[in-house]
């Protein structure tokens, strides 16, 4: 039953994807010819792509009884699509993006993050996101910048050119900044000071802050708790994953982090990113201790 669960998911995932070519191979023609204002409109519709994909999945994931997601808003009511928002969250399992592009669809803007360079070899989901505005990003080695320094700042010119193509319209912009997949091998390797958490790495995200200037309306802190244990993506289609809890807290980006210079804005944004893991490490606890 599992097994069957899970190609029925995986069918829809591929069958809905290759559906939404359909619009986006029209628009693709459209932005050839178009120019200026109306292109960037044309832009912003194009999100609708991402809204139609996200929505069916959830349906999905709801009609196949995949998991049951206790989803909880603090100040709700202050979330509007018209706004623009950045995004952290913990991240454990490739399962996390499905839900988190499922589950706030429709209060904020549609998700957007950065991304390996190699995604956009993938069949139509890595084009569609490089089209739809998802920045990739090139990792160098310390062998490469040796090789030719210009390579040093490859990552901050990324950043740079995708916000500005965010602050085209209202956005969400994603950042996982621990900047891989927490298991335990890896916190005991770090030796992380966090019980659940590996240590969040802030250099990128002062630099979004940092070129999206003041369009953010608020960073949105997206703690996610598998309570059985983290599913791998595969597991999560089958049905394996009875029960998902997912915490949303909206923060006010500190004035001294926009306009400070730039060490005392990275002092400040490392102590207020480093107040917001202890309370989600601590939340966390109390989540597990709660439902043992």
């Amino acid at each position: 039953m599992h097994v069957l669960k899970g190609i029925l998911a995986i069918t829809f995932i591929a069958l809905n994807t290759i559906i939404v070519y359909i619009p986006l191979t029209w628009w693709i023609l459209k932005l050839t010819w178009t120019r200026g204002e109306a292109r960037n409109r044309l832009r912003a519709r194009m999100d609708m792509i991402i809204y139609w994909w996200t929505g069916r999945n959830r349906k999905m994931i709801q009609g196949l009884k995949l998991t049951q997601v206790n989803l909880h808003w603090h100040q709700q009511e202050e979330m509007s699509a018209e706004n623009w928002y950045l995004v952290i969250s913990n991240h454990q399992s490739w399962t996390d993006i499905l839900l988190l592009q499922s589950y706030l669809y429709g209060i904020i803007p549609p998700l957007k993050f950065f991304t390996k360079e190699q995604l956009i070899w993938v069949p139509f989901i890595g084009f569609a996101m490089y089209i739809l505005g998802f920045p990739y990003v090139k990792r160098v080695t310390k062998a490469q910048i040796k090789a030719n320094p210009e390579l040093r700042n490859a990552d901050r010119d990324n950043v740079a050119e995708a916000c500005e193509g965010f602050k085209n319209h209202p956005t969400t912009i994603l950042n996982f900044i621990e900047g891989t997949r927490r298991t335990a091998e890896k916190q005991q390797r770090q030796r992380s000071e966090y019980k659940h958490l590996l240590r969040p790495k802030t250099g990128g995200l002062g630099y979004v802050l940092e070129d999206m200037d003041q369009h953010l309306h608020r960073l949105l802190d997206v703690t996610i708790i598998y309570p059985d244990g983290v599913p791998t993506f595969w597991e999560f289609l089958q049905g394996k994953c009875s029960r998902v809890e997912m915490d949303v807290t909206p923060h006010e980006i500190p004035a001294e982090i926009l306009e400070t210079e730039e060490a005392a804005r990275r002092q400040a944004l490392g102590q207020w990113i480093g107040t917001i893991w202890a309370e989600k490490d601590s939340r966390i606890e109390q989540k597990i201790n709660g439902m043992s």
